[in-house]
């Protein structure tokens, strides 16, 4: 069942941040566009790759005013231990947001997204400010996810609430939008007509 536009399930559990331990809510983050996401465990292969890459591109989701949350059912003195290793040795080093314990499972459970061995699958959801869910990705384990196509989707949802034009196939920043009109959107198909691979 999606919880796409349905009020994000609230949480307020211990993260690490700073390599510091901290409790994170989603209430902390009303206000501002949330990009959270779940990954299996910490200390596997694919895992820090997305971790590291999502971090790396924190002031991009900064510009757009939106907070990275990173959700394992791992400790949070596991999620310590992952970011105190060095990246050269699979570890994770600095990271510029929070990696929440869902030790308990309870978030993992309200998102839809456990598995029956006790580790949550690979979910994204991009959250607005007013505490709603308008993304939900969620994939099996053996890939990886895609910045620069969460970055997408975030600038198309923003756009779309900010212009009330929609985003077709493909479209990036600065591509034609659509109009949500039988008339004024041939507008759109008269424009490009070889779709969104033009």
């Amino acid at each position: 069942m999606s919880l796409v536009t349905k009020q994000a399930p609230a949480f307020s559990e211990a993260a690490v941040l700073n390599k510091q331990f901290k409790n994170v809510s989603l209430e902390d983050y009303k206000g501002k566009w949330v990009v959270l996401f779940f990954y299996p465990l910490d200390f596997t292969f694919v895992c820090p790759t997305e971790i590291t890459a999502l971090s790396d591109a924190n002031e991009e989701f900064a510009k757009r005013d939106a907070q990275i949350i990173g959700v394992s059912t791992d400790s949070k003195f596991s999620h310590l231990a992952w970011v105190n290793t060095p990246r050269s040795e699979g570890g994770l080093g600095d990271i510029a947001y929070p990696l929440v314990a869902d030790f308990t499972k309870s978030i993992s459970t309200d998102y839809g997204v456990l598995l029956d061995g006790g580790m949550a699958l690979r979910a994204t959801f991009i959250i607005d400010p007013e505490g709603k869910v308008q993304f939900e990705l969620v994939h099996d384990l053996g890939i990886g996810r895609n910045v620069t196509e969460i970055l997408r989707n975030l600038d198309a949802l923003q756009f779309v609430r900010k212009h009330g034009e929609v985003c077709p196939a493909g479209w990036t920043p600065g591509k034609d939008t659509m109009k949500p009109d039988p008339e004024k959107s041939k507008d759109y198909y008269k424009n490009n007509p070889e779709g969104w691979q033009k």
